[in-house]
């Protein structure tokens, strides 16, 4: 009986085993396998959730940097405070164009930067941790926008001849009952302050920051604002050639300095396990001739994704060009969808090189919140970016007067 058992025990270790064998995926020898040229230090991942406040975290992480470079202390800088006086200022905006412009959950890097100068930033616990308010674990703006968007609406569409101040009480309600109420002091590490006196306590200098381009509708070393509506500021971005932004990027994240990046990650070549390809939608469609994964136009998102990431450091990317950026951002095919924050390079097996970039959704994908994207990505789906003026290569400074 009990030799029974034993083999009977056996058996079943065996069925669970073959089982097992069963459910491993198969491995991908396609898969880069990263070595790190350069690693400049960030701060945590964090996670932005069902909020459109990309911008907002990945500025706030990109100074988070800059702070620990000049003072090697570690902050977790609050962008409920950012976002909270972001939203009334654009509110003030849309009202004041009758509501002939956008008010939505998108924002730039100059509107963290804005707010710096402006009204200074308090650390994250001096406001209510993001979803505390409405029993949520992380930022929900469903019903938050749900309520804020047609406020908004309501106002600047509104067939009054005269605005009455309530509506600034009633918008700053909304705001401060979902995001939380902005502190005018607060105590943080046994000492009193101010946002204003906390920003000046953080040893950068805001007048050190400029914003980056590359278009040529505009001239070349002049400035310019980027036409999408998330910009809605009208910041001034520098406009240098593509060769020279990608350059001081380079320069940039060598010199131990990070990215502030502002663009594209709609295409088809932005996966969602921590890669992004410039991909060649061309090449790869021949290389998958005579299989029914060739009809690349007729696929899902879903199915283009697992082909994208079934190739991987072999999928063929395009050579982007200046003429190329131009014709996507004039036909709407380079949109300005996210915000991220680059902060160092690697190279995988094959030599190509690829930026090393924090999310902020979370700690997702197979790099745990970090992005390994291209060069080829970065050069073809740039917006703009915000850099310290320093980390700029000197020849390209004097080009541009800074």
């Amino acid at each position: 009986m009990k030799k029974l058992m034993t083999l009977a025990l056996l058996a079943l270790v065996a069925v669970g085993a073959q089982a097992a064998k069963k459910k491993a995926p198969a491995k991908n020898d396609n898969k880069p396998v990263f070595t790190i040229v350069k690693e400049n230090p960030i701060t945590t991942i964090k996670d932005q959730n069902r909020s459109g406040t990309c911008w907002d975290y990945s500025t706030l992480s990109f100074f988070e940097a800059e702070i620990l470079k000049a003072t090697g202390k570690k902050y977790t800088l609050c962008e409920a405070f950012v976002a909270n006086k972001t939203y009334m200022e654009r509110a003030i905006q849309v009202v004041r164009y009758h509501g002939d412009c956008q008010f939505a959950q998108g924002g730039s890097s100059e509107d963290v930067l804005h707010t710096l100068k402006t009204h200074g930033i308090c650390p994250i616990e001096a406001m209510p941790f993001p979803g505390s308010l409405y029993g949520d674990s992380l930022n929900n703006f469903n019903e938050f926008f749900g309520v804020l968007e047609p406020y908004v609406a309501a106002i600047s569409k509104s067939d009054s001849k005269k605005l009455s101040k309530a509506w600034k009480t009633g918008m700053q309600g909304i705001l401060d009952a979902y995001l939380g109420k902005c502190p005018e002091e607060f105590v943080y590490e046994g000492k009193k302050y101010t946002p204003k006196s906390f920003m000046a306590s953080l040893g950068i200098n805001l007048d050190d920051y400029v914003s980056i381009t590359s278009y040529t509708h505009h001239p070349f070393y002049t400035a310019f604002a980027v036409e999408v509506q998330d910009n809605w500021r009208f910041p001034l971005s520098y406009n240098v050639p593509m060769d020279e932004m990608m350059q001081i990027i380079d320069n940039a994240v060598m010199n131990g300095y990070t990215v502030a990046w502002g663009g594209d990650v709609s295409e088809d070549g932005f996966t969602r396990k921590g890669l992004a390809y410039a991909v060649d939608t061309k090449k790869t469609q021949q290389s998958l001739k005579g299989s029914d994964m060739a009809k690349w136009l007729k696929m899902t998102a879903s199915k283009k994704r697992d082909i994208i990431d079934s190739l991987g450091c072999t999928v063929p990317e395009i050579v982007p060009t200046q003429e190329m950026r131009q014709e996507r951002f004039d036909n709407w095919q380079l949109t300005d969808d996210h915000g991220m924050h680059i902060f160092g390079i690697a190279k995988d097996q094959n030599g190509k090189e690829y930026y090393m970039v924090q999310n902020s959704w979370g700690e997702t994908g197979d790099y745990k919140g970090i992005w390994y994207m291209t060069k080829a990505f970065i050069a073809a789906n740039t917006m703009d970016f915000l850099i310290n003026k320093k980390a700029i290569p000197a020849e390209i400074r004097k080009k541009l007067g800074l």
